[in-house]
């Protein structure tokens, strides 16, 4: 089973979790693929995430998290011991989110979206101080992106396994060319055999 974790104020609409499923689908593994609707609130969404890999054996579950869904993908891959590829992921979100408490437009919908000041300590409750094993991370990082610091991840994740881009942006516009390997990370056969 692969969880895709989308981002802040994103959604499984999100360019990446849409071009996932659509591969998944056409590999013939729509079963095996799972994008929620993460809430506002951290623990909530912890709670949602714990929920959905209850019963899946740590050998066949991956997670994929993009931006703050990284920082997500993380707490569950060190609470679980599954695999976990990391797009662009939020570091220090603690530090990164303080200035957008309130109420902002979500990405891709007309829902307001609220991000409440009690979230940060939520936050703080989910932050995984070392890795345990860094081989069971894959990060994706891009040197253009235009939201967070690439040179962050880059050291967070210095003992996983690393693809550095140069340039792209914080939104991996140009993902497709980096799905196989996301999949083949998590277990996926992506060539016929």
């Amino acid at each position: 089973m692969i969880l895709y974790l989308h981002g802040f104020r994103s959604s499984p609409l999100s360019f990446k979790a849409r071009l996932l499923q659509e591969r998944m689908q056409a590999l013939g593994l729509a079963d095996q693929y799972c994008c929620p609707q993460l809430p506002a609130s951290p623990r909530a969404a912890a709670v949602l995430m714990e929920e959905l890999v209850a019963g899946v054996p740590v050998e066949q579950l991956c997670l994929i998290g993009s931006s703050l869904g990284g920082y997500y993908a993380t707490w569950l891959a060190e609470k679980t011991g599954c695999r976990a590829v990391l797009l662009n992921p939020a570091v220090s979100p603690l530090r990164d989110l303080s200035r957008h408490v309130g109420v902002m437009p979500a990405w891709h919908s007309d829902e307001p979206f609220e991000f409440k000041q009690a979230y940060l300590d939520e936050l703080r409750a989910l932050e995984v101080p070392a890795l345990t094993e860094p081989a069971r991370y894959f990060l994706i990082a891009a040197t253009g992106d235009e939201v967070l610091d690439w040179r962050e991840m880059r050291d967070r994740y210095a003992l996983a396994r690393q693809r550095i881009i140069q340039g792209s942006d914080h939104g991996l516009s140009d993902f497709a060319g980096y799905m196989d390997d996301v999949l083949a990370f998590c277990g996926v056969e992506t060539k016929p055999s």
